[in-house]
């Protein structure tokens, strides 16, 4: 016999034991009114909204980053690798999402932009000190990058002591001389704020964990989860450079950074360069 019920409209909530109200509420407790207070357009476009909430959204995304890559490192520098991995799957996971963040971007027309573009000034993505640590933190050592944040001295002394202490990849190489590798004094014992310089000894050091996996075990895990914070990082700064492509061509960045052509410099870029060379090898 056929159900000549009507489908459900909403749930009876009679039977539930809901708190109507709360000594802390989830907006309380999320300090959302502050929180979403800050989403104000400086044009009367409607897709400036969009561009707000991808770019917070990024930024609250990167402050986890940082968060959980600070845990790591912690760890990282006791040799108490567990939660190392942990924190790292956690930072590759974030960075997928944020990978997606472009897709949504992309919905932006090339004409969308343009009739907001002139109202955000010389603000740009290019100026976001959180991304800039976490690419201090990763080891990508460029000093000069720094400078944009000069006129802010909270945000510049911490990117300085970030530049003057040593980045995950120096503390792995560290943890692998612990553990007996051959790693050179110069990759131990360096100036924290110059660019790393990739080493054959370190190279050999890799491909030695990599050929006896079992007898190295946890740095053979810790150097896969390295090569999967990379990969994803690199799927972020590739879903970037052509989500700009598509909106604003081949135009100069509102940072003055040459636009796409800068970014395309960017995907060279590598922070763990050995455990992509040592494969060749092995």
């Amino acid at each position: 016999m056929a159900d000549t019920s009507h489908p459900k409209t909403s749930v009876d909530l009679s039977s539930e034991d809901i708190h109507w109200k709360q000594d802390m509420s989830y907006g309380s407790y999320l300090q959302l009114d502050n929180l979403l207070a800050h989403q104000n357009p400086v044009s009367e476009h409607h897709d400036e909204m969009l561009f707000i909430t991808i770019h917070q959204a990024s930024e609250l995304w990167m402050k986890l980053c940082l968060h959980e890559l600070g845990a790591a490192m912690t760890h990282l520098a006791a040799d108490n690798l567990g939660p190392v991995f942990k924190g790292l799957s956690r930072v590759a996971k974030i960075q997928a999402n944020m990978q997606q963040s472009w897709e949504i971007l992309s919905t932006l027309t090339p004409t969308d932009y343009a009739s907001f573009r002139d109202a955000l000034g010389q603000s740009s993505g290019f100026q976001s000190f959180q991304y800039r640590e976490i690419e201090y933190r990763l080891g990508n050592k460029n000093a000069q990058m720094a400078e944009a944040h000069k006129d802010v001295p909270a945000r510049y002394e911490r990117l300085q002591s970030v530049l003057n202490t040593p980045s995950f990849y120096d503390l792995s190489l560290q943890l692998l001389a612990q553990r007996g590798f051959d790693i050179p004094e110069t990759a131990l014992d360096r100036p924290w704020r110059k660019p790393y310089e990739a080493s054959e000894k370190v190279e050999a050091a890799w491909a030695t964990i990599y050929r006896e996996t079992e007898k190295y075990w946890d740095l053979y895990e810790l150097a896969e989860k390295l090569v999967d914070l990379e990969h994803h990082f690199h799927l972020w700064r590739f879903a970037h450079m052509k989500t700009v492509e598509r909106i604003i061509g081949y135009k100069r960045g509102t940072g003055g950074t040459a636009g796409v052509s800068y970014l395309v410099k960017a995907l060279d870029l590598r922070f763990f360069p050995e455990l992509w060379t040592a494969r060749t090898g092995i």
